[in-house]
């Protein structure tokens, strides 16, 4: 029987599951090594969490890629996300420490406005940070500076000096993770093979007429990558983003079926997934100046 999904929509309903003392109804953060041992959960979270895991290879269910340090790994979540932990029937004691905070808190804030643009929120638990013992040492002196503000008593700059605090541990993650991408750069460069690949095999079969045109999701699907982690590692690598260098793949192979002159600009239309022709068109002279009428009169 399928073991039931806890919903976590506060930092006390949090708190409540480790009998834990809430200083601030918006903002957590634990040591873990405060909360009980630990062997299965799963759980829909109304909350952000940052957790940092002192461990080889993360608890965290999912599975892991091999790590590139062993100074600690950064999980992130999102509200609306499942995350959970399957120790196997072992009784597990984490170690390290969880940032959790609800939208509430950074609501009005600058932050409310860019959080969307920290990308790891929405990558998968297999994509998590991986930290030198430098970068972890940096990650626990924001954690404390935040932890140190919610045990001071509350005044007027305590949600201030909190939001911009986390806004600071969140830029260092964005300056980790870019690091990240070119330490890992021999893996990545692998998935850029395989997305060629997969890119060959999509125009060569059938697939573009069956499902349309191949889109971020359904490539970062294919490559067991997140939709936000595959779009940051085609830009770090290509300098384009995904949609791009997926358009560009396209319109090559346009180009190249334009060399059959049996072929109508329709029928290629349809081979590479557009329903629409003037779809077609449009892009084609987006990316290359001409329509296809005029690049297959004058380019060959």
């Amino acid at each position: 029987m399928e073991k039931q999904i806890e919903r976590i929509d506060s930092i006390r309903e949090y708190h409540q599951l480790g009998d834990i003392e809430t200083l601030h109804p918006l903002v957590s953060v634990i040591r873990f090594d405060e909360i009980p041992a630990i062997q299965y959960f799963r759980r829909y979270m109304g909350l952000y969490a940052i957790f940092l895991k002192n461990i080889r290879c993360g608890d965290i269910i999912y599975g892991c890629q091999p790590y590139d340090y062993d100074d600690g790994t950064l999980v992130f979540v999102s509200p609306g996300q499942l995350y959970g932990i399957d120790s196997k029937g072992v009784a597990l004691r984490p170690s390290g420490y969880a940032l959790l905070f609800h939208p509430d808190l950074i609501a009005g804030s600058s932050l409310a406005k860019t959080i969307k643009d920290y990308n790891f929120f929405s990558y998968e638990v297999n994509e998590a940070l991986h930290l030198s013992k430098k970068e972890r040492a940096t990650i626990i002196e924001c954690l404390e500076k935040i932890r140190a503000e919610i045990e001071q008593n509350m005044d007027k700059h305590s949600k201030t000096l909190i939001v911009s605090n986390i806004e600071v541990l969140l830029n260092y993650c964005m300056r980790f993770y870019d690091r990240q991408f070119i330490t890992r750069s021999v893996v990545h460069k692998d998935i850029l093979v395989r997305f060629e690949s997969l890119m060959q095999d999509y125009f060569q079969s059938d697939k573009a007429q069956k499902i349309g045109l191949p889109t971020v999701s359904w490539c970062a699907d294919q490559l067991h990558l997140s939709p936000n982690y595959f779009g940051d590692l085609i830009k770090k690598e290509t300098g384009n983003t995904a949609l791009d260098y997926i358009q560009s793949r396209l319109i090559d192979e346009a180009k190249f079926r334009m060399f059959d002159s049996n072929r109508s600009i329709n029928e290629i239309s349809f081979e590479l997934g557009f329903k629409y022709q003037q779809h077609f068109t449009r892009l084609f002279k987006q990316k290359t100046g001409k329509t296809p009428i005029e690049y297959r009169s004058t380019g060959i």
